[in-house]
Parts: structure tokens; C-alpha cells; sequence
């Protein structure tokens, strides 16, 4: 996953070098010389230089190829990129053969339906033997959204200044997301009778009803947890609502013990099996 992403901010840097290149002609006599000279030495193709305009684009659509592959991919898109660079080398440090360079980077983009903004610098320091680099600073800006265990995870990855756990994390947590929304439609749509989902499409509940004893349901709460180290994970609890009535009947405490139950059933079944169980224990018209 990191070095997906960093090939991705890679090729949005050449394809924007490219694009130039193919939309201003070289200017004319030395100048062009000098301005393919300068364009071969930034970007050190692998080809030798351009031998014409019809090349470039060529190759300008070749990493744009690989630019769509890596976004399907990982599920991100970088839409704007800018890089600003600062030399903090002193006189001191030049006779030391130190280099101090500091690199201000800007991007947006989305991870499916969630978008982002970024900004943060990084420090480069190399000296004869060998180049250490350190992001110093980190500022993340989500647009509003309705996963609120994404705020407290974006605190968490400014004040730890971890870029890839950004977006490693974001990823997996959109992709279980997205899981989640596709697995409570299935069962809403296979039983429309029995499943209802209280917050529309995007729910992190899903409602069970008996079909033939009213009064009887069994919440599901699927949450997506974001750990401390950026491990994106499900939980799954279960909610009983029964008659005080059947409530008092029940003498082996099925209900108090259903909990625990669905936990074990889970690691049994797994996810989409349990859930199948549960709604066809309360429903009497299961569609196969």
C-alpha cells in the first residue's frame, strides 16, 4: 500500500511535467536545446529523450494508464498536487558536505465518497554517508462525513505525523464501509418484511423483526473501529428488544445470554452467515 501511494504522487508529478511539455513547443534555436536538456535531466527518461511530440503523448497516456490502475487499486484519488522546496543548507553545513533541504507538500483527493486535504513538510538532511527524511508537520482536512470514528483517527494520525497510516487506514475502513452498506441492503432487499435499517443505506444498524410474534427484534450495531496503530477492524454486537411478558417466561435466559452467543456465532460463521441465521430465526417466510 505505501509504495502504491507514493508511485501514485510519482506519477501525478510526471504526468503534469508531461502535459506541459506536450501543450508549450520548445522555444526556438538554443532555447529549445536548452529547455529539452533541462526536461531530460528533471525526469532521466529511460528512453533517451523525445524524438517527437506524438512519443510523449504516447508515454502521457501510458501513466495515465498506471495512475488508474493504482487509484482502483487502492481506492484513492489524488485530484491536485503541488510541492514547494526550501534549501536550509548554511555556509556551516556546505563545508561539511550537509545538506538541508525542507519540502512543503499540498494535495486533495478522495477515497471513495470520503475527501481530503493535506499538508505537510518534510525534512531532508543528507551528508556523505547517508540521507534521513522526516515529516515535521502534518494537517489533515476531512470534508464532513458520516463515519464520526473518523474524526478521533485523523487526531490521532496529525499528532503521530503518519502519513501512510493515513491512508492505509482509510482505505480499509472505507472498504469495510462499503462492505457493510452492501451486506445490510442484500438482507433488506432478500427480506423486506423482517429487516429494517434505521439510518437509510448507510446504517451501522440493522433491525430484525419477528414476522409471526410482534414485539420481538434483535438489533445488530456494526461499528468500524479505528486501533491506536491505524488497525481498522469490525465489531458486531447485538441488541435484544422482547416482551416483558415472554421476557419473564424465559427461564433459561436465552435472551441475556444472546450476546455472547452471536460473538461465538460470529467466529464460527463469519459475518454474512450469522446474520443469515438470526433473520431466518425470526422470520417464518425466508426467500432462498
Amino acid at each position: 500500500m505505501d509504495a502504491g501511494l507514493a508511485e501514485v504522487r510519482a506519477l501525478e508529478a510526471e504526468i503534469a511535467a508531461l502535459r506541459r511539455a506536450c501543450e508549450e513547443p520548445p522555444a526556438p534555436a538554443e532555447d529549445a536545446a536548452g529547455g529539452q536538456k533541462s526536461f531530460q535531466e528533471v525526469y532521466q527518461s529511460d528512453s533517451g529523450g523525445w524524438e517527437s511530440s506524438e512519443d510523449l503523448r504516447s508515454h502521457l497516456g501510458h501513466l495515465e494508464s498506471e495512475l488508474l490502475f493504482l487509484s482502483a487499486l487502492t481506492g484513492i484519488n489524488i485530484r491536485n498536487y503541488s510541492k514547494k522546496t526550501e534549501d536550509l543548507t548554511s555556509t556551516e553545513m556546505t563545508e561539511k558536505s550537509i545538506k538541508k533541504v525542507l519540502q512543503r507538500h499540498r494535495l486533495s483527493g478522495n477515497c471513495h465518497t470520503i475527501t481530503f486535504q493535506l499538508e505537510f513538510q518534510i525534512l531532508e538532511i543528507q551528508n556523505k554517508e547517508s540521507l534521513s527524511s522526516v515529516i515535521t508537520d502534518l494537517n489533515i482536512i476531512m470534508e464532513p462525513t458520516e463515519y464520526s470514528e473518523l474524526s478521533e483517527f485523523v487526531s490521532r494520525a496529525e499528532e503521530k505525523r503518519d502519513l501512510f497510516m493515513f491512508f492505509r487506514s482509510l482505505h480499509f475502513f472505507v472498504e469495510w464501509c462499503e462492505y457493510r452498506k452492501r451486506t445490510f441492503q442484500h438482507f433488506k432487499e432478500k427480506y423486506p418484511e423482517a429487516v429494517h435499517l434505521t439510518e437509510g443505506a448507510s446504517s451501522s444498524c440493522m433491525g430484525v423483526r419477528s414476522t409471526s410474534q410482534p414485539g420481538f427484534e434483535l438489533v445488530i450495531v456494526w461499528r468500524i473501529q479505528i486501533g491506536e496503530e491505524g488497525k481498522v477492524l469490525p465489531k458486531l454486537d447485538l441488541l435484544t428488544q422482547v416482551p416483558l411478558g415472554a421476557l419473564e417466561l424465559d427461564k433459561n435466559r436465552v435472551t441475556e445470554t444472546a450476546p455472547l452467543s452471536f460473538r461465538t456465532l460470529l467466529g464460527v460463521l463469519g459475518i454474512e452467515a450469522t446474520l443469515e441465521s438470526l433473520i431466518k430465526l425470526l422470520s417464518t417466510e425466508a426467500n432462498d
